[in-house]
């Protein structure tokens, strides 16, 4: 088995969790198959840099006298606010000869001033993709998933979905044994699946400033199966329909139904990834009725159907012991 070094950019300003999360996970995967990665960090003079949280990284190298990378990973933070011109142009030098081309939060801004992201698509941190979509119109930004990959390029969105993404990357290069070991050494999921939104439901709704609508809003978090039409939630905030639609729309900034849809859909989703049950108890579970019905809503959110979903995102039947 060949060798992959993983060589970690460092800057002042980086996000610490940005750099030692996907560490972690790589040399989590090389203690478990020794001989499988390198992991290297390096700095433009080799100095140290402080986190954006204050802490003081020792990098092992300049860039100048770092390893050839199969795997460059470059982080976010603070420091890409304003890039350094030097960095962006070891980037644009020295990004191309690399097999993957990986960034974590803000990172992508680093990768797409070196020209690295165009004609790819490509997703950072929520606050921040409209900035990169504005700043580098030859980039195809995703706001929505935690990272996305795109041939040799992968990029994820803030801090956590750099794990999410090393573990998808260690999945890839050692198989997922191997990934499902470090994960739960990591106390994380194996893996959140890449096109699970950066928000859930209740995050990307904003929370309604009223008792009774944020009532409603835990209702259905927690009884996605039950009567949830505008009639049903109304009378629950003691309000008229018509009243109930404008006051939760205004104040949450989406419709009953659409809130309703998301919940729904990413109960099921949950249910995929984590549980045995079969497709017709998640549909029942999740408020859809029948099993076509989520099929349906699959199909038009996600563009996949929820045994396809399964089959790519839950984990693998533990073995049995002998």
């Amino acid at each position: 088995m060949a060798q992959r070094t993983v060589l970690v950019v460092l800057f002042d300003g980086v996000q610490s969790l940005d750099v030692t999360g996907p560490v972690e996970v790589f040399t989590g995967a090389e203690v478990r198959t020794p001989g499988s990665y390198r992991i290297r960090t390096a700095s433009l003079d080799g100095a140290p840099v402080r986190t954006s949280s204050g802490l003081t990284v020792v990098p092992d190298s300049a860039l100048a006298a770092a390893p050839a990378a199969h795997t460059l990973l470059v982080p976010g933070g603070q420091g890409t606010r304003r890039p350094d011109p030097a960095l962006v142009d070891w980037l644009r030098a020295h990004g191309p000869r690399t097999e993957r081309l990986v960034s974590v939060c803000t990172g992508a801004i680093l990768l797409a001033a070196a020209g690295l992201l165009d004609g790819h698509r490509a997703t950072t941190h929520w606050a921040y993709c409209d900035r990169l979509a504005r700043d580098h119109p030859a980039v195809d930004v995703d706001p929505d998933p935690i990272y996305v990959r795109d041939g040799r390029v992968a990029t994820s969105a803030g801090v956590t979905s750099g794990i999410d993404l090393a573990l998808a990357l260690v999945e890839e290069d050692l198989g997922r044994d191997v990934a499902l070991v470090v994960a739960r050494h990591l106390v994380v999921f194996l893996r959140r699946p890449g096109n699970q939104a950066q928000f859930s439901a209740q995050l990307a709704a904003q929370t309604a400033r009223r008792e009774p609508l944020r009532e409603v809003q835990q209702w259905i978090t927690e009884h996605p199966d039950d009567d949830l039409s505008v009639e049903a939630l109304a009378a629950r905030a003691a309000l008229s329909p018509r009243h109930f639609a404008r006051a939760f729309q205004a104040e949450t900034g989406t419709t009953p139904g659409r809130y309703v849809d998301r919940i729904r859909l990413e109960h099921a989703r949950r249910l995929l990834e984590d549980a045995g049950d079969g497709v017709e108890e998640v549909s029942r579970a999740s408020g859809y009725g029948t099993p076509e019905a989520m099929r349906r809503a699959f199909l038009k959110a996600l563009g996949t159907t929820p045994a396809e979903y399964r089959r790519r995102f839950s984990p693998a039947p533990a073995a049995r012991p002998r």
